[in-house]
């Protein structure tokens, strides 16, 4: 299991997480549901060690173990599509990358730059960029933006056999429906609201 416990952070006056404690799943798709600005941003990269609390902490995953998708593609514009994948993948895995970009349905684009890539295929790329990175935990903001629905359900079916949790964010209902656990929360400060 990984706890998060007793969290806090501000920046300047604005408090976004105030003695924050959760437990996650440590299987399965879990989403964080809430509205922007509410502080699930700040709270991944906690756990992801990209942000220090002022208190509380995180416990059963170690930074370094952790895979990050941001909400900015933050791809390459100089490297193809195909290389933002091997740039990731150990020598011995490099054979991989034709699987992710077929999950991706980026198999014509292999070797085409980001410029040449709609808003939602740069996205697809920065997913599955992220997932052949591998880690023991994969923590995703907002993975689904500008995708369809049926390469949303692709790709949450993928999520599932990764063999590791993952924690995403999404205000979508398609993916809260395909999701194993959903947290609901608002804010700021984050807290969790009740229900399913």
């Amino acid at each position: 299991m990984i706890q998060i416990s007793n969290l806090t952070l501000a920046y300047g006056d604005k408090l976004v997480l105030d003695r924050f404690s959760l437990t996650l799943p440590d299987t399965g798709v879990t989403v964080l549901s809430g509205p922007s600005g509410c502080g699930k941003t700040t709270l991944m990269r906690c756990i992801a060690g990209l942000e220090r609390p002022q208190n509380g902490t995180v416990s059963g995953i170690a930074p370094s173990e952790t895979a990050f998708l941001f909400q900015e593609d933050r791809l390459f514009p100089w490297r193809t599509v195909e290389q933002h994948l091997t740039d990731v993948l150990p020598k011995s895995r490099r054979g991989e990358a034709d699987r992710w970009l077929a999950l991706a349905g980026l198999e014509a684009e292999k070797t085409a730059l980001p410029a040449a890539l709609s808003g939602g295929m740069k996205r697809r790329l920065a997913l599955v960029r992220a997932l052949a990175l591998g880690g023991k935990l994969y923590l995703l903001d907002e993975p689904f933006t500008g995708v369809d629905g049926d390469r949303i359900k692709a790709l949450m079916a993928a999520l599932k056999e990764l063999g590791a949790p993952v924690v995403l964010s999404s205000h979508e209902g398609l993916v809260r429906s395909l999701a194993d656990q959903v947290i609901n929360l608002d804010g700021p400060p984050l807290r969790r609201l009740p229900g399913p």
